[in-house]
């Protein structure tokens, strides 16, 4: 087990550079499935634990991988196995990216219904319903997806939810498909972009709009091509949120503002003070923020991911703010850990009501999940005290080297002996 010690109460001070983004890292690897016997080189890939499950995921189905620091390049062979392995796809959600591709660039693809974190049903059956709409042969059996389609047929298809996982793997299927396939209600995360910039590399004709709207023209082949994931939004929010409950003076740097405009918007509502310049933004101390409603939302709402982190700053605040979770179920579990800490977080149904409290103190807490793991450390960092978080393997999934950042920054953290970090 995992566990990070935290002695809280130190402004945080200093400047931390943001990581690649690994909601957009690993559906760009599971693209390199569509190439036959070429090459994929790609940069600014973060060192996670998902990441690595992915490798392997894709490794076992018999791509050629190099590493070399931030760096991945895939050498892909002619023939790849269609079978995905068990053991990793239920390591991680997001191993049914490679469902798409490999229906695409195989003809049959089977797949152990995934794994991933406990915030509520996910199902992929808005995935299975797109594919099926452009001529697949779907069966689930003993918890596999078994897919079969000799050629994908480009069609028209309206997501019933602009789901980000399901509008990945149906650009990724249309790449090979006949004709031009168009998803309307799709996904609009910055991660759908830079999708959509690698395939355009590859040679495919790709027209996101802008307006949740994705027109792809499929191709008989794909070639060469290299890429670079973008910052990791998620994670640069929740170092500047670090800095505001700290009441700390940091700069997090290498992001793109517009990807993070729900925060700031949020923030500035909150009293935050803040200056955004070029691709960095700067946290200045404040002494409380004010009360304000949060309702989570597809992009470029407020982020579902940012959720937790948010309600721990809430937490500090004055008055009571109300916080509504419209997109994952059970994503409040970390509440009653938070509570321990001192905080007054009420659950009804789908909100949180955050009644403010002049400070929080050190205890013993669990991470219930990859982001309930951050809003933990965030309010460890601002709390009285010591304050230990166990089952830290779900933060290391999304946060490379997040315990060595926050010494850089000045905060008192460490991890128990035995545990690692990426």
């Amino acid at each position: 087990m995992d566990v990070m010690r935290i002695s809280g109460g130190i402004p945080l001070r200093g400047t931390v550079r943001t990581q690649g983004a690994k909601n957009a890292a690993l559906p760009v690897m599971a693209a390199c499935l569509l190439l036959r016997g070429r090459r994929m080189a790609l940069d600014n890939v973060p060192n996670l634990q998902d990441v690595d499950t992915m490798v392997d995921l894709l490794r076992s189905l018999g791509v050629g991988i190099t590493r070399e620091g931030s760096g991945i390049v895939f050498d892909v062979p002619e023939t790849i196995a269609w079978e995905a392995s068990e053991q990793l796809v239920r390591r991680m959600r997001a191993s049914s990216l490679v469902l798409g591709p490999l229906l695409a660039r195989c003809g049959s693809a089977v797949l152990p219904l995934p794994g991933g974190c406990s915030i509520g049903s996910r199902p992929i059956d808005l995935h299975l319903k797109g594919l099926t709409q452009m001529g697949a042969k779907i069966e689930i059996k003993n918890g596999f997806v078994h897919a079969q389609a000799d050629r994908l047929r480009g069609r028209r298809i309206y997501l019933d939810f602009p789901s980000v996982g399901a509008t990945e793997n149906l650009m990724m299927a249309a790449v090979f498909a006949r004709g031009e396939t168009i998803i309307e209600n799709t996904a609009r995360e910055p991660e759908i972009g830079n999708l959509a910039e690698v395939l355009r590399d590859m040679g495919v004709q790709v027209d996101t709009e802008g307006t949740g709207c994705v027109r792809i023209r499929g191709v008989d082949d794909v070639r060469d091509c290299s890429a670079r994931v973008i910052p990791d939004r998620i994670e640069a929010c929740t170092y500047v949120l670090a800095g505001v409950m700290t009441g700390g003076e940091i700069t997090v740097e290498d992001i793109i503002p517009e990807h993070i405009d729900a925060l700031l918007a949020k923030l500035e509502e909150a009293g935050a003070s803040f200056s955004v310049k070029g691709n960095a933004v700067a946290v200045h101390p404040v002494k409380k923020l004010r009360q304000i409603s949060i309702r989570t939302l597809p992009f470029p709402g407020f982020p579902t991911d940012l959720q937790p982190q948010m309600v721990a700053a809430l937490t500090l605040s004055n008055g009571v703010s109300m916080v509504e979770e419209s997109v994952f179920q059970s994503r409040f579990l970390y509440a009653a850990e938070l509570n321990r800490m001192g905080a007054n977080i009420e659950i009804r149904k789908d909100t949180a009501v955050i009644r403010g409290v002049d400070g929080l103190d050190g205890a013993s807490v669990r991470a219930t999940d990859l982001r309930a793991g951050a809003a933990l450390i965030l309010a460890g960092l601002a709390a009285k005290g010591e304050t230990r978080i166990e089952h830290m393997e779900h933060v290391f999934r999304g946060y490379e080297s997040i315990d060595r950042k926050l010494r850089a920054l000045g905060a008192d953290v460490a991890l128990e002996a035995g545990t690692e970090t990426k």
